[in-house]
């Protein structure tokens, strides 16, 4: 076997596919343009850099789609989880990770593979011969998304993406703030403080939203308007849509007791989440904005607790390009006009790290049994990573196809289950049982 399989962009989508490729067997080049050629978004040349949150989101396999989606990517020997495991963090029921540890292991074990090489610098171009996966993620290259606008005969979708602040735990106030997981949910002392809580009466929380909606915020460029993505709205996005949009939203003051003040509820409250194993930094949950930076450092001081607050990283808005996936690529993430070209991660359409190395590790081992001569049929829509790929590839409209996060509402209902809210939980076990079983049946096979 001669055929090389080459990967452009070192994300979580191009860093899995690379992993799953290689232990197939076959020879991978990784083609990543950092640090030759920056990001606005990326500090690092590291592969899997993360950009955004620390957060890889739940980890309940039973009862969260999500953290199906890690249950069926541990049991595949995935990369993305296996080091985001070993870089773990307290974060009650979800798993963050310590982010710079953690592109770090991602790094190291790409480049001890006997069968993975990196190569760094810019594809400008679609390549017309050979093997190849786009894994470019969210921020394509303005070249290399043009060639891609010109192949496809339209121009590549676009959203908005937000960066949450980071702030400095030791300047926190933490006579007003206190360490709790939301139910006190996690299986640990750990767990069940992983997050630090400011709490805010209702003339606090007026006060903040009055700041929030008058701040200066930043403005767009000629051309381009704002198609955020639902589930990562800025906050002052989320405020002009109503005052208690916050309350019932990251600012959510349910599930929480303040210790400083136990007999009084809170009328809404900031969370905090630990963005390194140092715990010296915190990020502040659900507080991505597009707010200028000398708005964003009045606005978030009003919240109490971080009245003396000092910002390791302030927030920021980005650009995100994706690809009307269902109308250009097959099942097998094929482009369909030049299907030496496979598409893997945000790009194609899925929203978040762990749906973007899920794409990777499909298109990687999908890739590798070509070159090998042989092909691999895409997972049951039944499984989390087959429910996301049948969405992307036919199964959303492409009229109106927009970004997605995995849910249950992917998946082909289980017969014999109460719908509504009292069933859920029945339900979702049902999926996820399912999903395990059937997974497992289709590793096997492949």
């Amino acid at each position: 076997m001669t055929d090389t399989l080459h990967i452009i962009g070192g994300g979580m989508a191009g860093s899995e596919a690379a992993w799953q490729a290689a232990n197939a067997g076959v020879n991978v080049v990784i083609h990543e343009m950092r640090p030759k050629v920056e990001t606005f978004a990326h500090q690092t040349g590291l592969l899997g850099e993360m950009v955004c949150s620390n957060s890889f989101r739940s980890d309940d396999d039973e009862q969260n789609a999500v953290g199906l989606l890690h249950w069926e990517m541990r049991a595949a020997n995935g990369l993305i989880m296996a080091c985001a495991d070993k870089n773990r963090l307290p974060a009650g029921g979800a798993l963050a990770v310590d982010r710079d540890p953690f592109a770090q292991t991602v790094t190291d074990t790409l480049l001890a593979h006997p069968n993975i090489t990196v190569e760094y610098g810019e594809i400008t171009e679609l390549p017309k011969d050979g093997k190849w996966i786009i894994a470019t993620g969210p921020l394509t290259s303005g070249a290399l998304a043009e060639a891609i606008a010109a192949e496809t005969g339209a121009e590549a979708l676009a959203f908005f993406d937000a960066i949450a602040p980071i702030v400095y735990f030791d300047s926190i106030d933490m006579s007003q703030a206190w360490m709790q997981s939301r139910y006190d949910k996690g299986e640990t002392e750990e767990e069940r403080t992983a997050y630090l809580n400011c709490p805010m009466d209702k003339q606090q929380y007026d006060d903040f939203i009055d700041a929030l909606l008058a701040a200066d915020k930043t403005e767009f460029r000629e051309g381009e308007t704002a198609g955020y993505f639902d589930g990562c709205l800025p906050i002052e996005v989320m405020a002009e849509r109503g005052r208690e949009t916050l309350r019932h939203g990251p600012m959510k003051p349910v599930g929480l007791t303040n210790p400083h003040q136990p007999e009084i509820k809170a009328h809404a409250v900031v969370q905090l989440r630990r963005d390194n194993k140092l715990g010296t930094l915190y990020n502040i949950v659900g507080f991505q904005t597009k707010m200028k930076y000398g708005a964003q450092t009045d606005v978030f001081k009003r919240i109490p607790g971080l009245e003396n607050a000092r910002f390791a990283r302030l927030g920021g808005i980005h650009r995100n390009s994706f690809i009307n996936s269902p109308t250009l690529i097959d099942d097998q993430m094929r482009l369909r006009s030049r299907p030496n070209i496979r598409f893997a991660g945000q790009i194609t359409g899925v929203e978040g790290y762990v749906e973007s190395a899920a794409m990777g590790m499909l298109a990687g081992r999908m890739a590798a049994a070509e070159i090998k001569g042989g092909s691999l049929s895409t997972p049951p829509d039944s499984t989390a990573m087959g429910a996301l790929v049948t969405h992307i590839t036919g199964g959303a409209d492409a009229k109106t196809f927009q970004p997605m996060n995995v849910n249950f509402g992917l998946f082909p209902p289980v017969e014999g289950l109460k719908s509504g809210r009292r069933g859920r939980k029945d339900r979702y076990k049902a999926y996820t049982d399912r999903a395990k079983a059937d997974w497992q049946d289709w590793l096997n096979q492949g």
